[in-house]
């Protein structure tokens, strides 16, 4: 899930990372009131969950409280790539002396996180390390081994940072890894890191992402933040159908059910594989599918779950027929699985021979699970079939409209 930039500052602050003095306002009363509090000129910047604020106008500088109120009125009503803003985030305007990048993510090929250092920021660290990877420095840390703050020192100092600036920026690197690793975080970034002409440093902007599965062990964390169980955030806030999606799951203990994301297709998608789920997705879209949605199925859900979640994909607007796919399972029950999915075909008025495109999930208790697919007539195949061979079967079916 990915964090509101007023969000991620009130994370980093929490660890000692320096931000800009402001707040988030969600009126142009509220604006003017915090740009009068702050002082001088601030900069205010649209909450969305999307990039290209700059370019669509939703970042915008006022020198008077009465100028902040006139720009947030027009930030509150833009709309972003489709997104309307969570609110405006109004804070002093800072003198730029240098632009620097600090970043942190997950190294899945080291299984480890690395931390990343550029003084080039200000600009996509992508494009920096294309076009100047002499400017942007690496370093792994571990996980498990007490965090090392020399470390980021001998991170920040091979780009030739020394003295009071090594310093600086190496505390800042060191709060930004802790940050990183005490919330579960996939992501953690500050670009541009400035600093300023009195020669402190600050963050002025900041992403955050979190793991999925570090939700409920960072509860207190979202709840100070007003951050909803429902929210399901992406790149976007989420869409009703994917808050039913997460009501789904949480409506049982048992297993996975949910963790839906909508898209704009006729094909419904019961999926899970343990990271499989992704490679059955992309092989529905290779054979020329258009799938209505993703999701995640596994760890035993109970029937009642399974039903639920194929109710909800069901009442999708557009969506012809489904598919049931997974990789060969051992920790999930392929009749519990079965049942559920028939019975919310037939709550949901609709024939399971005929809506189900196919099934294909071998596994414990797969023999229960085909007897009862073949009492409904549903089309099944099981482990010598590969998944992206029954993701193509699923795919020409609802072409053929058969």
């Amino acid at each position: 899930m990915r964090f509101y930039e007023y969000e991620a500052k009130a994370v980093l602050a929490k660890r000692g990372v320096p931000v800009a003095r402001g707040g988030v306002a969600h009126s142009p009363d509220e604006a003017e009131r915090i740009a009068r509090e702050v002082g001088g000129e601030v900069v205010l910047k649209s909450q969305v969950l999307t990039g290209g604020r700059m370019k669509a106008g939703g970042v915008q500088f006022a020198s008077t409280p009465e100028e902040a109120r006139a720009h947030a009125d027009a930030i509150l009503r833009l709309e972003i790539n489709g997104q309307s803003p969570r609110g405006v985030l109004v804070e002093a305007k800072s003198p730029v002396k240098k632009e620097f990048y600090a970043g942190v993510i997950y190294d899945a090929v080291a299984k480890l996180p690395v931390a990343i250092f550029s003084d080039m920021g200000g600009i996509d660290i992508e494009q920096v390390a294309e076009e100047h990877p002499e400017h942007v420095a690496r370093a792994h840390f571990s996980t498990f081994q007490p965090f090392q703050e020399f470390r980021m020192k001998e991170l920040v100092a091979s780009l030739g940072v020394s003295g009071n600036e090594l310093g600086a920026l190496t505390r800042v690197m060191s709060k930004l890894a802790q940050t990183f690793l005490a919330h579960g975080l996939t992501l953690a970034e500050i670009n541009p890191l400035a600093q300023l002409e009195d020669g402190s440093f600050i963050a002025l902007d900041s992403h955050l992402d979190m793991e999925d599965e570090a939700r409920d062990g960072q509860a207190a964390l979202l709840a100070e933040l007003g951050i909803g169980k429902e929210e399901t955030r992406q790149a976007r806030p989420p869409t009703p159908f994917e808050i039913r999606g997460a009501e789904v799951d949480a409506s049982d203990h048992r297993g996975v059910a949910g963790r839906v994301v909508e898209f704009d297709g006729n094909l419904g998608c019961v999926i899970g594989a343990g990271g499989g789920s992704l490679t059955i997705f992309d092989a529905l879209r290779k054979h020329g599918g258009r799938p209505a949605n993703y999701c995640e199925i596994g760890g035993n859900p109970s029937v009642k779950k399974a039903c639920g979640l194929t109710k909800l994909i069901l009442s999708k607007p557009g969506v012809e027929k489904i598919c049931v796919i997974m990789n060969v399972v051992s920790n999930t029950r392929v009749d519990i699985v079965a049942r559920g999915v028939i019975k919310g075909v037939v709550e949901s008025g609709y024939d399971p021979a005929e809506k189900i495109a196919i099934f294909r999930i071998p596994g414990s208790w797969e023999d229960e699970g085909f007897k009862i697919l073949e009492k409904y007539g549903v089309d099944y195949c099981d482990r010598t079939v590969p998944m992206s061979e029954a993701a193509r079967r699923a795919v020409e079916k609802v072409k053929a409209g058969a």
